[in-house]
């Protein structure tokens, strides 16, 4: 396979195929990572390419046990990533994107949270608390008690009193509202986290691994402030960088950047050894899948005249070509040029004036019989012939000496 002629034929539609697959796999990829189903998902990646290599080898057996397992396996995925497929359909919502935001009457009750979330910590009171962004959590929860109030100093008490019954467990909060209480988070998986950490932060952590709610921690051991967040732990400092936290981060009061360029530029700059990784290889398999895709190809050929007789001289039109349209596999498809394509016409019945000619398949030849040949333009043409003219014999100067 030739990769130069298959790079030089690329085409609007194959940028924007790698570019979407790209977004795509990247976005798979933030949303898997550090979960059960990512070990899964690179399984499945791996066997794909397994097919794809058995498939363009000829491996007879392996590409039909595949194929027979194939239907089988797309219903295991559906049933191992159903959450996550639930999930990724809920973040492609376009109704998230129309204009829903949080109420920002929440902001009333921030500084007094503030202040009760250290106080707690001082008092060495534990709680665990969910701030529902863009994705629903209700799925990734289990058990609660169901209830609607503002989340006011007095009602956090009673929740998270050491002898409260509600105390055991996580409160969720959305639209600035406590909806449930005394749940319970999936835990992490993950094996590289302190040992100082307990159930509080692994619960925590396992949630932001599946959504990208915040939750903050106020540890009964360490009297600390904290908050889950994209899979990592970040301190709190004191109740004003609590308050900007709830204020900029989890409920966004403030207006986000407008500058359209500082966007471009941290899309393309934030996590870039990522991107790179996930548009490189994704670049890699459509190199390799290129040269099985049905492709056309438009090309301009010289038409070449033979068997033209002797006595005659073309006239009109001067330099003649036309222009076909190929389909084929990409591999070949993209190997042809006017080198290698040949259109030629027999000129034997020739005569003097003008005819007409059609141009068809049989006029053209191709380097194999893998090309089909979809439109020539144009089909007929008119060719004017003249009588050549010959040159004229002049008379020779006689030699013989004139009489004196």
């Amino acid at each position: 396979m030739n990769l130069f002629a298959i790079l030089s034929n690329i085409r609007l539609p194959d940028i924007l195929d790698i570019a979407f697959i790209s977004i795509v796999a990247y976005q798979l990829y933030l949303w898997f990572w550090g979960t059960k189903a990512f070990k899964a998902l690179i399984g499945i990646i791996v066997l794909s390419g397994v097919f794809i290599v058995a498939n363009s080898w000829g491996l007879f057996l392996t590409t039909w046990v595949f194929q027979i397992l194939w239907q089988v396996f797309v219903i295991l995925l559906i049933i191992l990533f159903q959450k996550e497929i639930r999930q990724m359909l809920e973040r492609f919502n376009p109704l998230k994107t129309i204009g829903f935001k949080h109420d920002s009457t929440a902001d009333g009750w921030i500084p007094g949270f503030a202040d009760w979330a250290f106080d707690a910590a001082k008092k060495r009171i534990g709680a665990v608390i969910v701030f529902e962004r863009t994705d629903l959590v209700f799925d990734l929860i289990t058990k609660g008690i169901a209830m609607e109030c503002d989340p006011q100093p007095e009602i956090l008490n009673s929740i998270f009193y050491k002898e409260s019954p509600l105390h055991d467990g996580a409160s969720l909060i959305s639209n600035g509202k406590i909806l449930k209480t005394s749940c319970y988070l999936p835990l992490t998986t993950r094996e590289d986290l302190p040992q100082e950490w307990g159930t509080r932060h692994r619960a925590s952590l396992g949630l932001t691994e599946q959504c990208d709610a915040w939750v903050m921690i106020i540890s009964e051991e360490r009297g600390e402030v904290s908050f889950a967040v994209d899979k990592e732990i970040q301190k709190v400092k004191d109740q004003k960088e609590l308050s900007g936290l709830l204020k900029d981060k989890v409920f966004e009061f403030k207006e986000p950047e407008t500058d359209i360029k500082d966007k471009i530029k941290s899309w393309f700059t934030r996590r870039y050894q990522i991107k790179a990784a996930v548009f490189t290889s994704v670049f890699i398999l459509w190199l390799v899948l290129a040269g099985q895709q049905n492709f056309e190809k438009k090309i301009v050929l010289p038409l070449n005249f033979r068997n033209t007789p002797t006595e005659l001289i073309l006239s009109q039109p001067v330099d003649p070509k036309i222009f076909i349209t190929c389909r084929g596999l990409r591999k070949d498809v993209s190997l042809l040029t006017e080198n290698n394509v040949i259109a030629s016409l027999d000129l034997f019945s020739a005569r003097i004036g003008t005819s007409v000619y059609n141009i068809n398949t049989g006029n053209l030849t191709l380097p194999n019989d893998r090309i089909h040949i979809v439109n020539i333009s144009p089909s007929r043409i008119e060719l004017t012939f003249e009588e050549r003219l010959q040159p004229k014999i002049e008379d020779k100067p006689s030699m013989e000496k004139e009489p004196i």
